[in-house]
């Protein structure tokens, strides 16, 4: 009987007209209203690792074989593998999750794995592949014709995988990860921005690798419908995503860079989400009861980071000085209300017995930097600080309390407004100090001091700083599998960096606040990665 109604019914469903299925998709579109959609005008992971990236990136575009929990303690997950074993210590052997979609309809298989780790798309097809190249070396929207890819994409590959050997396709799906030395950290480099997998087809059939990098055919749960760089990304459903269908139809990222034009959308219906809150909007905002701010610390640090070329710089006491002026707590309380922390320099505690829980930032010790700027012989000489304008949450009001710390010590420190970038690491004139941030893409210190201050690290890339020791036990923290050695290797680049030789100096831990109505049923993630996959979207 039930057989007999269900051939009855089909009839019908077959007169349907084609439009009225398509109106059934009742599913909300969104607008996400941020500083900056992404800074090098590319969707292309290993272009584009940045903190906007992430946010518009994870969990809606790309994924990897070892995901993170987005809505935990960003641990490792399952994702486009359901499994991972050790062979030995250079190798790790994945399964891949079957019947997995990727945007054009091809299935998900060992060949787009080996192929999105391979010399074509990630390493370069030349002999002896750079490893230089910074993030934001060119002007932002440009890139190179054909297929050659750009030298940060090669050097960011070999600055996260620096000694892989090969990935090798056991079977349709199953893969095999082989490094060349040992690696404990292996795992955590497969689940880190970067190594996230895409369509050996989409990218063979791109006319060249811009175009490929501005709609990039991968396995999310969201594929680009359209991208207008310096304007706004249009992410629409993939109905085929392995998770589930996708809650929402449309998500559209639109670039607000004015913090009160964000708010002010926001609050009159035009945005669905406003991204970037500076914490002494939040009660102006949560006034009115229609609305709240998520969020709170992340997994990333703000840094001021060294030009040790710089004249005045040259001598590592007027560096060290720098990192004594800086009454950190302060800044936490009167620019971010107590909101975050002053953490144990650049460290996580979820690096487990890899955290050093004795460690602190340089005290604050306006006599101590005194004295040094003293033995230093330093004269008053401009130290330029080269600034953007409010990339970062309250940039410009922590660079305009960090000068006048320094001014108290004697060090005569001077912003210099730029507008991106390539801007911020030119050379055309002298560099002395900038803003960044570090993250720790996974639990081990090598994804942070060795990933961004080694010898393949951005910060010596561009030329702003080195260390013969700190690179020495940066190549042995990379390939030990002795625990407690690894342990004391640490620490002691920890001295180096942050103390003897300053390659930078932690500020606070950050923290990102996103506005929304209170009735939008969402959690914020402890990153800025925004997850709008099923089951964090409605009741």
């Amino acid at each position: 009987m039930i057989r007999r109604r269900l051939l009855l019914a089909t009839p019908a469903l077959a007169v349907l007209p084609r439009f009225a299925i398509a109106q059934a998709d009742q599913r909300p579109s969104i607008v996400i209203a941020v500083q900056k959609v992404v800074n090098s005008n590319t969707l292309e992971v290993l272009r584009e690792q940045s903190n906007v990236g992430e946010r518009v990136f994870y969990s809606s575009l790309w994924e990897g074989l070892i995901g993170r929990n987005w809505l935990g303690n960003l641990e490792s997950v399952p994702s486009l593998a359901t499994e991972w074993r050790r062979i030995d210590d250079r190798t790790v052997e994945l399964s891949l999750r079957p019947g997995v979609r990727f945007h054009n309809g091809d299935e998900l298989t060992a060949e787009d794995v080996v192929f999105s780790f391979g010399r074509e798309r990630m390493f370069g097809t030349g002999e002896g592949a750079p490893t230089s190249g910074t993030l934001f070396a060119r002007i932002p929207g440009q890139g190179p014709q054909g297929k050659e890819l750009p030298p940060e994409v090669i050097a960011v590959a070999r600055r996260n995988w620096p000694a892989l050997d090969k990935v090798e396709a056991v079977d349709r799906h199953t893969v095999r990860f082989v490094n060349r030395t040992p690696d404990v950290t292996m795992e955590g480099r497969l689940a880190r921005y970067g190594s996230d997998i895409c369509s050996r087809r989409g990218f063979s059939e791109a006319a060249t690798w811009l175009d490929w990098a501005r709609k990039p055919i991968t396995t999310g749960p969201y594929m680009v419908a359209e991208f207008r760089p310096d304007v706004s990304l249009t992410l629409v459903a993939h109905d085929q995503y392995w998770g589930g269908r996708p809650p929402l139809r449309q998500i559209r990222f639109v670039e607000v860079p004015e913090v009160a034009s964000r708010i002010n959308g926001l609050l009159s219906g035009e945005y669905t989400f406003a991204c970037d809150i500076p914490p002494d909007q939040i009660s102006g905002i949560e006034r009115n009861r229609a609305f709240e701010v998520q969020g709170g610390t992340i997994l990333n640090h703000r840094l001021s980071c060294f030009d040790q070329a710089q004249p005045a710089m040259r001598d590592p006491r007027v560096r060290r000085a720098l990192t004594h002026s800086i009454d950190r707590q302060a800044i936490v309380d009167s620019l971010w209300a107590g909101r975050t922390v002053v953490p144990k320099g650049l460290q996580w505690d979820y690096y487990g017995e890899m955290f050093h829980a004795d460690w602190s930032v340089p005290r604050f010790d306006l006599a101590e930097a005194r004295k040094l700027v003293r033995e230093a012989g330093y004269r008053g000489e401009p130290i330029p600080y080269r600034l953007l304008n409010n990339y970062y949450t309250n940039q410009v009001g922590t660079a305009q309390i960090l000068v006048e710390m320094w001014r108290q010590a004697g060090l005569n420190v001077e912003i210099q407004m730029v507008e991106n970038w390539a801007q911020i690491f030119s050379r055309e004139t002298q560099r002395g100090i900038r803003d960044w941030s570090n993250s720790a893409p996974f639990n081990d210190p090598v994804s942070s001091l060795v990933n961004q201050h080694g010898p393949n690290g951005q910060q010596q890339q561009v030329g702003e700083w080195t260390n013969a020791e700190f690179n020495r036990l940066s190549g042995e923290l990379e390939t030990s599998t002795d625990r407690a050695r690894r342990r004391a290797v640490f620490r002691r680049m920890l001295e180096i960096a942050e103390r003897e030789d300053p390659a930078y100096t932690v500020l606070h831990q950050n923290a990102t606040f996103t506005a929304k109505r209170r009735d939008t049923a969402w959690k914020a993630s402890p990153a800025f990665a925004m997850d709008f996959r099923p089951g964090n979207w409605g009741a």
